[in-house]
């Protein structure tokens, strides 16, 4: 895309218009000062909606605005504070035509969110997802990403014990789906995330990444979050320990690529720039044509 749109939409304008023949870029926007990899520096509204029409300019899809940080061992935020950073960044991006994602692990957050112009939650709180955030979900019947996560924050690490990852996690997604289908959620609107790096260490992710394959035999759209994370660090790194975040995005380039020729719905990433050109790669090999959209081309 084109950075010079002033005025005009700068993206697909709603859900439903999203591209369905193609894996999806989900560019991050943390509106937070202590994210792990990007924290403070979009920290106040007017940064980060220009993070964001940059993001969507470099070719994200999807934007995912988050203003409560769930790196370990972080603390929660008020919900006034969180929805403080992010309401106006959800209103002013939506308003460009951007579709928007809502971060967030609490319900009056979502609907808030929701009322500003976002179009997807996406909810990080796994096995502790509020019976709240269920009944909003089906009655705004609002799409919704349902990753997998044990613990808070600050317990999580202390909760990665698997007899088998792959099959444990996608037991407790399908757990945690049958919960959201029996209140009225539709199949068409819930992602899976198998959440890479949440009560997940060593070899977990790579074992998950691996059942990318098994996951999609769930039935459902799944999303691969792998951006900037631990066990890349710990791939990349040498005798001085990980390599730091912001030097991983080679590596996470290089799994939305495989993300993309496995069939993921969306890669969640910092770096869409690098992401587009990864993703359109993978594309051109499996045939995609084109192998990205620019939802302006169709307008012509």
């Amino acid at each position: 895309m084109s950075p010079n749109r002033a005025n005009g939409p700068l993206g697909w304008g709603s859900y439903e218009q999203l591209p369905r023949d193609r894996t999806l870029i989900m560019g991050i926007l943390n509106v937070t000062p202590d994210s792990f990899s990007d924290g403070g520096t979009h920290d106040t509204a007017d940064a980060a909606i220009a993070h964001g029409l940059e993001l969507a300019a470099q070719g994200a899809d999807i934007v995912d605005v988050g203003g409560d940080s769930t790196r370990p061992g972080s603390v929660r935020v008020s919900l006034e504070e969180e929805q403080r950073r992010i309401l106006r960044v959800i209103r002013e991006l939506s308003d460009r035509g951007i579709v928007v994602s809502v971060d967030t692990l609490n319900a009056e957050t979502a609907a808030a969110a929701l009322d500003a112009g976002a179009h997807i939650i996406n909810d990080v709180s796994g096995v502790n997802v509020q019976q709240a955030m269920i009944e909003l979900v089906a009655r705004r019947r609002a799409p919704y990403i349902l990753m997998h996560s044990r613990g808070t924050s600050t317990t999580m690490d202390a909760l990665s014990t698997y007899e088998d990852v792959a099959h444990d996690v996608i037991g407790e997604l399908c757990r945690l789906r049958e919960r959201l289908y029996r209140a009225g959620v539709e199949p068409e609107n819930l992602i899976v995330d198998p959440g890479l790096g949440f009560a997940k260490a060593g070899a977990q992710d790579w074992d998950l990444l691996r059942a990318l394959p098994r996951l999609r035999t769930m039935g459902n759209k799944v999303l691969i979050a792998a951006s900037r994370k631990r066990f890349l660090g710990h791939l990349l790194g040498d005798d001085q320990g990980p390599r730091p975040a912001a030097e991983r995005d080679g590596a996470t380039a290089a799994i939305s690529a495989l993300s993309a020729f496995g069939g993921a719905w969306a890669v969640r990433v910092h770096d869409v720039a690098a992401t587009a050109d990864a993703v359109a790669t993978a594309h051109a090999w499996l045939g995609v044509t084109p192998p990205i959209l620019d939802p302006h081309e169709s307008e012509n």
